[in-house]
């Protein structure tokens, strides 16, 4: 479990093998992807027990922290949705939470980045899309097809208008995954191959030991953007989820 490379940050890792002779169980193997989505959801549920636990008339820090972060996402939710949207508030909050903390946990060093595969970030983003779309069409059943024709296009563009507007919806599954997952994994891979060019160079000898002091805030200032980028990540993603979520539950 532990990492001799910081680009190890960036692959996934087999500790545990499943195999049989029977059958496929590789599925089951315990990967560092797994193990790190484990501890960021005991991170996530440890703090909110331990903060909400606390039945003092005093809030603590970490209260006052959950409290803000929940009126935030809650704000977020109402003004993008409207009070209709509030039932798909424990959602957007567990996506805002998930991905803030998995991006802050994974700005340790030599830690795994479960927010730079893009498959994962890819996959959640298409799964929030594929529920939207069931939504919309729950909603207003075959009326929802209206949002592959916008108001006032002509009859004869109409054919080159719905392959225009369905590939754009359709693009909204990877759209939203792949900016997130692309974000951090730059932001990563520039902290690296700074912070290994600075360490080349004060392990050259002791004056450029030295004169190294001088370029390290550069990294401490990549990484205080990093930790910036990890929770506007965050936001956006939300902030995108509830827009779609609008389009899924007000007529179009």
């Amino acid at each position: 479990m532990f990492i001799n490379s910081p680009l190890e940050q960036f692959e996934i890792n087999t500790y545990i093998s499943t195999t049989s002779s029977i059958a496929d169980f590789s599925w089951t193997s315990t990967t560092n992807f797994g193990v790190y989505t484990i501890i960021v959801f005991s991170i996530i549920i440890g703090t909110h027990t331990t903060s909400i636990g606390n039945n003092g008339i005093i809030p603590t820090k970490w209260s006052m922290g959950i409290e803000s972060t929940y009126s935030t996402t809650q704000n977020m939710v109402y003004s993008q949705i409207g009070i209709s949207g509030q039932q798909y508030f424990p959602t957007i909050y567990v996506i805002f939470v998930f991905i803030t903390i998995s991006n802050t946990f994974s700005m340790i060093p030599y830690n795994f980045a479960t927010m730079s595969h893009t498959v994962f970030t890819v996959s959640t983003s298409s799964i929030t899309w594929t529920g939207v779309t069931i939504t919309g069409f729950y909603n207003f059943k075959t009326e929802y097809f209206g949002t592959f024709v916008p108001a006032g296009t002509t009859t004869p563009t109409v054919p080159v208008t719905v392959i225009i507007e369905t590939t754009s919806y359709t693009a909204r599954s990877v759209s939203t995954g792949t900016r997130t997952g692309s974000n951090i994994t730059a932001g990563h891979t520039t902290t690296v191959i700074t912070g290994g060019t600075i360490f080349d160079f004060m392990s050259s000898g002791i004056i450029f030991f030295i004169v190294g002091f001088t370029p390290t805030g550069t990294v401490t200032g990549i990484m205080c953007t990093e930790f910036a980028i990890g929770t506007i990540q965050a936001y956006v993603f939300s902030i995108t989820a509830c827009s779609y979520i609008k389009e899924a539950i007000y007529t179009h």
